[in-house]
């Protein structure tokens, strides 16, 4: 046992390996007996490819580089790939992101495309595609862009044909319905194939405001007649629909205020708890009927578990094993469910789960220790008091390494960690970034701030017309607790976030003094330049809901802006950003860097090319965490020994 400064341990957890483990399968889904899924590739340019578990237990990679399995719809993406099993063997349809066709291929055989491309605004883009090989079509939503502008768009659900006859001709692409709605989910289809059902919803809302539950019949001809509406509404969020396997229809609502199961409008399992959450991506799914009337569900307050419902009973069991937080991703086929979970000692892996004997065992992706876990951090589940004595859930990760401690009169720095979104969470799992700082003796705190999801409407919605108020309170009321019960230390607090969590990281450093410094990613920083066409249409209305109708309080967006208040930052911060980034673009940061010039306040900004909303490739994610472990460095006075100095200018 070694007695060092607190960051200054060595740690085997260096920057290439948490960027090697970055990422998770998704889109899990049965093929005949198979379950394959979508896994990231964050060494070969941060691709996600199609895996496939064989029957001896092997894994396949279906798709080689450079095909990247890959959804831009509403740009956070959807399901992006289906198969059927045809005489001929599995008949694999998925999304390429690079040119966002649709394509088809067998294992081992040459993709070629099913849709065309299209030289208007952001062209076509396919999420959610079901393979229907009786009917010799693709179904699945279609954006379509109609001009150059984000909010040029239109959407659909719609039918592609499986013999590439729309390769090179959008009009061979049979649309379901009419326009109706800005916003669409693909349709599932009742058994026996003469309904669907699907989500739909339109400006201002987002989807965890309000949505539709429509429903309509199936002509022989496969054209869908008049949709009616049989649930939700403006104030009503139905998360998922699917079909029981008896047609009854079963779908995610959260009308008490929380997201509970509802069949037929019965509710089946009524709790005060989640049975849904945010539809960031088309085709999450938080609940999967089984063919024996039972339902695998997603469900929990804050953490998830995955368990089986009872409809009859309204009992929930949950399945036995290591894992505290499942994903919104379900599969079944027969008995069996597959579904992707993790730990706050594994990062997320494949499993599988036997209805008929309640075995649980991981069948894919595996987590495999990279490094003793004796180096990972051990997490506390806490809750604060924030303004107001109302309540702010945080993971709480101190300093960990085994091999070291501090001196005893030292108070280790920490770094408060905001979430995206801003309507997510941060889950309780193995993060090998936050390993990456424990392990070096620096501690980490999650802030699940108002307005977070997992909790209930009531709690998220306390974000509501206070982003930059509540978020940025709540995180500085943990960092300030942890200083004042002797945790850390209070004149080395860090701040940091992406995205959303990127522009509570910018307004917590322009509107408080509780920071020492922090690291801002791919961030909104002018909300008056976002709400302008500075974003893309997904949430081009979103702050509506956040800050107030731009109409009625355009004095509110420019006061909560970072960038209106650069002036107010006086400790360095580091700033990262993707070039290709539509959602929050770089222009933004340019404009907030030209408004600190001459100021005085050391920083740096990295602007990596290739890179969009979130870092995807190995090089990107080493470079910038470690940047960011430097900034804390030459700000906290610590020697972290081996990292690369980042130029801090003024």
């Amino acid at each position: 046992m070694r007695t060092l400064a607190y960051g200054s341990w060595p740690s085997p957890i260096d920057a290439a390996l948490a960027a090697a483990h970055d990422g998770r399968p998704e889109d899990v889904g049965f093929v005949g007996d198979e379950v394959w899924w979508t896994a990231p590739r964050p060494t070969e340019d941060g691709r996600r490819t199609l895996v496939r578990r064989r029957a001896d237990g092997g894994e396949e990679v279906l798709l080689p580089a450079p095909w990247n399995v890959r959804s831009r719809v509403i740009e956070y993406g959807g399901r992006p790939w289906d198969a059927a099993v045809t005489a001929d063997g599995p008949l694999i349809v998925f999304v390429n992101f690079a040119d966002q066709r649709l394509y088809r291929c067998a294992p081992g055989g040459e993709p070629r495309p099913l849709t065309p491309r299209s030289p208007v605004g952001g062209g076509l883009r396919w999420a959610e595609p079901r393979v229907l090989v009786e009917r010799g079509e693709v179904w699945c939503v279609l954006e379509e862009f109609t001009g150059d502008g984000p909010t040029d768009v239109r959407r659909v659900p719609a039918a592609v044909p499986l013999d590439g006859s729309a390769a090179e001709d959008r009009d061979a692409v049979r649309e379901l319905t009419p326009e109706r709605h800005r916003f669409v989910t693909g349709p599932r289809l009742a058994p026996g194939g003469r309904r669907a059902a699907w989500l739909a919803w339109d400006h201002p809302r987002m989807p965890w405001d309000g949505t539709e539950l429509l429903v309509a019949d199936i002509g022989p001809d496969g054209v869908f007649g008049p949709p009616e509406t049989v649930a939700g509404g403006p104030q009503e969020s139905i998360a998922q629909v699917d079909w029981a396997p008896d047609g009854a229809l079963l779908y995610a609502s959260d009308r008490t205020g929380w997201w509970n199961l509802y069949r037929d409008g019965r509710p089946l399992c009524p709790r005060e708890e989640e049975f849904g959450g945010p539809l960031w991506k088309l085709g999450m799914r938080w609940f999967a009927p089984l063919e024996n009337g039972l339902i695998a569900v997603v469900h929990g307050r804050g953490a998830t578990a995955l368990g089986i419902l009872d409809p009859e009973t309204g009992e929930v069991v949950d399945a036995a094993g290591p894992w505290t937080e499942f994903a919104p991703a379900l599969a079944t086929h027969g008995e069996r469910i597959a579904a992707v979970g993790a730990s706050p000692r594994s990062a997320y892996e494949v499993v599988e789960l036997d209805a008929r004997t309640g075995r649980a065992r991981v069948i894919g992706a595996a987590h495999d220790d990279a490094v003793d876990p004796v180096h990972y951090p051990e997490p506390q589940i806490r809750t604060f008091t924030g303004p107001d004595g109302r309540e702010i859930h945080a993971h709480v990760y101190p300093p960990h390494n085994p091999e070291c401690v501090a001196p005893g009169d030292e108070l280790p720095p920490y770094v408060i960690w905001a979430h995206g979104g801003p309507t997510s969470r941060a889950p309780l799992v193995l993060d090998l970034e936050i390993a990456y700082f424990t392990s070096r003796g620096i501690g980490v705190a999650e802030v699940n701030y108002g307005g977070s999801t997992g909790y209930g409407r009531r709690y998220r919605e306390q974000l509501r017309e206070q982003w930059g108020v509540v978020d940025v309170e709540d995180c500085a009321a943990v960092a300030l607790a942890l200083a004042e019960e002797g945790t850390a230390d209070p004149d080395r607090l860090a701040v940091r976030g992406g995205s959303a969590g990127g522009w509570t990281a910018a307004a917590s450093l322009a509107g408080t003094d509780v920071y020492a410094c922090g690291t801002i990613s791919y961030p909104v920083l002018d909300l008056t330049e976002w709400q302008a066409g500075g974003t893309h249409d997904f949430e081009s209305r979103y702050l509506e809901s956040l800050i107030g109708p731009y109409a009625e309080v355009p004095a509110r967006y420019a006061e909560r802006s970072p960038a209106e208040h650069a002036d107010r930052i006086t400790v360095p911060f580091l700033l990262l950003q993707g070039l290709d980034d539509v959602i929050c673009p770089p222009a933004q940061c340019e404009r907030f860097l030209a408004r600190l010039a001459g100021r005085g306040v050391p920083h740096a900004y990295l602007a990596f090319a290739g890179e969009g909303h979130g870092f995807r490739r190995a090089e990107t994610m080493v470079r910038a965490l470690e940047a960011e472990l430097s900034l804390y460095a030459q700000v906290f006075g610590i020697d972290p020994r081996g990292i690369p100095t980042l130029e801090l200018t003024t």
